[in-house]
């Protein structure tokens, strides 16, 4: 397959997240123009922007795709919803989240969609996975290891040092 390397950021911190995170890329990875082609440890990590909740499982991975940016978004969306993710709160509790991080080295802007990610840079909870498997890539001038230098990244600990884990912890077939 050719197409486009585009990076994604994975979470939630309702019901059993790092199985949900696991499905959510196995659907993905299962679907004809989707492949997935890394993902990092599973992380730990401090609630963010609305700290009053449970502490986030966190991952990253990056997807050959032959989907358009806005495509690829739709695609993450229908497997939120398939998941019964429901967007109650800005930064509040969640079965899933998937953010797209970078889509090559696309810049674009649109009313659902900005790349890079707007934010990524500012959280070390998106920077530490990413950093797994991409620390060289460039976003905004600068390496991912190099904003990661830079990130607050206390109290993230890794949950499960394998990047195998979303296949481990796969409970259900991706059909």
């Amino acid at each position: 397959m050719d197409g486009q390397i585009a990076t994604l950021g994975l979470g939630g911190n309702i019901g059993d997240p790092a199985a949900a995170m696991a499905r959510a890329l196995n659907l993905l990875d299962a679907r004809p123009d989707c492949t997935v082609t890394a993902v990092s440890k599973l992380y730990r990590t401090p609630p963010w922007g609305k700290t009053d909740q449970a502490w986030f499982f966190n991952a990253c991975a990056a997807v050959r795709t032959l989907l358009s940016p806005e495509d690829l978004l739709d695609a993450c969306l229908s497997i939120e919803r398939q998941m019964k993710r429901e967007r109650l709160e800005r930064w509040g509790p969640r079965t899933i989240d998937i953010d797209i991080l970078t889509y090559g080295d696309t810049q674009h802007q649109s009313a659902m969609l900005e790349l890079p990610h707007p934010r990524m840079t500012e959280r070390g909870f998106v920077l530490m996975p990413l950093a797994d498997f991409a620390p060289d890539l460039t976003v905004a001038g600068r390496t991912v290891a190099e904003w990661l230098r830079d990130a607050d990244v206390k109290g993230i600990e890794i949950a499960n040092p394998s990047d195998g884990w979303w296949r481990q912890n796969s409970t259900e077939s991706p059909g």
